[in-house]
């Protein structure tokens, strides 16, 4: 529904891979910077235009002001939802009216003329308020599904631009059950605009009505709504309460069906499938209870909403009649009376439905809320930087680490402590904020999209997702089978379609779950390639391979990226060898920089590092060097 490729999505940037610009390979004249693509400026102001797009200061202190916006953000429809709601209310409160008067004026009176006349009248508002009905519906279903659209896009646009932090502050089953559950709660509720509204103005209508006829009766009717509204206030008070814990417990029970889904092939290898399963069996029984605590709270809104009007309708009928007996009113009256008071049976049923819609509704924008407001408070200011970025292939640099990745050439990083090179490439690809600068242009006053189409960062553990493995390798980039055929053989994973019964027409399960570790590896390197950026950083490309296909990669990695700024984070001396550039790090900073034999001649540790510790000191982890930035290399900042 929503079309989320050109957003700022670090974690879909790092599982499907951004497009690349290009850099000047050898035989190929260099592209010049890819300016933002018309269509995708226009995708943006008609996103805009919209009015989907939940605005940078939307207020989100409450989950009463988010329900708010996503009223006031339909504002037309909201309005026509609430005519039509008023409209069919009042043409189910009228008839009574125009029914006493075809018996007083026409049956009682003997008027057949007038008795057929006001019947006439009777027919042309039924079929006129039938047609009001279905316009109503039609709306109110469009004002439910423009709210769950909007709290979805809302969603669905904080989690990418949160990216890889958003694991860290919301689990997986809190966004699914907010996704799947959430949502719909929430729009719900929306439609208490049509008989809301419709609903308190028939209810003052029938008051007036009825003065004209009895000024007591009249007086019990305005009485009677309040009363029930008191009466039904406690048990609401209670379901919202109880579905607080329900939703929770929704959510942690969510969470761990993913884990063990996540985890089933690690848990069948270690045998702990049944303890998970048993656990999980018993933190179901659990909400299962819950869920009959919250059903016997939700059971007494509808009694009360069927019960109260009806007694209601009772005691109004009751003392009618006794005047119709006295003579006080005609019988006419009676009828109008029981007329009005049956017709109003079913706004203050809705309203009671409307008041238990809103009290869940309430529960769930609170969970939406709190996940929309992850990082707003403490927002990234780059998420607002409008710069292109440097107009030629220029070199990337990590103040903090010391490190430089020269433009058009291969440069490795080697750690004792994998995390520290993980952590280099989190902010040279701006996942996490630092200082760091691309051509002299610091990355944080780069636009985010114009960065993600010629920055890649190709993550060892980013998420594979289900389908064909072509679809899997070309990402969000058109089908090119040379294109994904070069991929695949330069990542060394040309035997995967081959050992598949439909090639790379072959379907993958998601996150690769018939997938080797190894093949997986070699897929999300195939589908970085595929992308073809201006700059690549692959971390651990390698790390899952024998030794036999890590020399292919190496050699045909180094083939395929000459030329392009490429940034790979490994301890694999071939991959090492294939670099131009080395660059040793301790303790997060760079301790050497130089080509992969070079260092091996003068730093002992690194010889350490890179042997694997075969026939070696095993303890190169507590090397005793440290980190000293070399003259070409900046001084690291703090």
């Amino acid at each position: 529904m929503f079309d989320l490729s050109d957003d700022e999505a670090p974690t879909a940037a790092k599982a499907r891979d951004a497009p690349g610009g290009g850099a000047a390979r050898p035989g190929r004249p260099a592209p010049a910077p890819a300016p933002t693509s018309a269509r995708a400026r226009e995708r943006d102001q008609a996103g805009a235009e919209s009015g989907y797009t939940l605005p940078r200061d939307a207020d989100l202190r409450g989950p009463g002001r988010f329900l708010w916006w996503l009223v006031t953000s339909q504002r037309r429809r909201v309005l026509l939802a609430a005519v039509l709601g008023t409209l069919w209310m009042l043409g189910l409160a009228l008839p009574p009216y125009v029914l006493s008067l075809a018996i007083d004026n026409g049956l009682q009176q003997r008027r057949f003329s007038s008795l057929v006349a006001w019947t006439m009248v009777l027919l042309a508002m039924g079929v006129l308020n039938a047609y009001v009905a279905i316009m109503r519906h039609r709306t109110l279903t469009k004002v439910r599904m423009d709210g769950a659209f909007r709290t979805l896009h809302a969603v669905l646009e904080r989690s990418t631009t949160l990216g890889d932090r958003l694991a860290a502050k919301v689990s997986a089953g809190e966004v699914a059950t907010i996704g799947i559950g959430d949502v719909w709660v929430i729009s719900v509720s929306l439609t208490v605009v049509g008989p809301g509204v419709g609903g308190v103005i028939a209810y003052v209508v029938v008051a007036l009505l009825l003065l004209n006829i009895s000024p007591l009766l009249a007086l019990v009717v305005l009485l009677g709504a309040p009363l029930v509204a008191v009466l039904v206030g406690p048990p609401l008070g209670r379901l919202r309460a109880a579905g607080e814990i329900y939703r929770a417990g929704q959510s942690n029970l969510t969470t761990s069906l993913v884990d063990v889904v996540q985890g089933l092939r690690v848990l069948n290898g270690v045998g702990g499938k049944g303890l998970f399963a048993a656990r999980y069996k018993q933190k179901s029984r659990e909400l299962r209870d819950e869920g009959y605590r919250v059903g016997a709270v939700s059971s007494w809104i509808p009694s009360l909403g069927v019960g109260l009007p009806l007694i209601f309708l009772a005691v109004v009928t009751w003392l009618a009649a006794r005047m119709a007996a006295e003579g006080t009113i005609s019988i006419g009256d009676l009828v109008a009376v029981y007329g009005y008071v049956a017709v109003l049976v079913i706004p203050i049923s809705e309203l009671i439905e409307s008041g238990s819609n809103l009290s869940q509704a309430v529960v769930s924008a609170r969970r939406v809320i709190t996940l929309l407001r992850l990082g707003r408070d403490a927002r990234d200011t780059a998420e607002e930087a409008t710069g292109e970025g440097p107009e030629a292939p220029a070199d990337l640099h990590d103040p903090r680490s010391g490190v430089e990745v020269a433009a058009g050439r291969m440069t490795a990083l080697a750690s004792a402590r994998p995390a520290d090179t993980a952590a280099v490439v989190d902010r040279l690809g701006r996942f996490s904020r630092s200082e760091a600068t691309w051509g002299g242009i610091r990355l944080d006053s780069i636009a985010p999209r114009r960065l993600r189409e010629r920055v890649l960062v190709a993550d060892n553990e980013a998420d594979i997702f289900a389908g064909a493995l072509s679809d899997v390798v070309a990402g969000r980039h058109s089908q090119d089978d040379q294109a994904i055929a070069r991929a695949l053989f330069t990542a060394a994973a040309e035997d995967i379609p081959a050992g598949l019964p439909d090639g790379v027409a072959s379907a993958i399960e998601s996150l690769g779950g018939n997938l080797s570790g190894g093949q997986r590896q070699r897929v999300r390197l195939a589908r970085a390639l595929v992308a073809d950026p201006e700059v690549l950083l692959a971390v651990q490309p390698t790390s899952a391979v024998d030794a036999h296909t890590e020399a292919v990669m190496a050699d045909r990695l180094s083939e395929a990226r000459s030329g392009r700024t490429t940034l790979v984070t490994t301890t694999s001396p071939l991959l090492l060898d294939r670099a131009d550039i080395v660059q040793y790090l301790v303790e997060g900073q760079v301790a050497a920089t130089g080509t992969h034999r070079e260092l091996l001649r003068t730093r002992p540790g690194y010889r350490q590092l890179v042997s694997r510790g075969l026939g070696e000191d095993d303890d190169h982890l507590g090397a005793p060097e440290r980190a000293t930035a070399p003259s070409t290399t900046p001084k690291a900042a703090s």
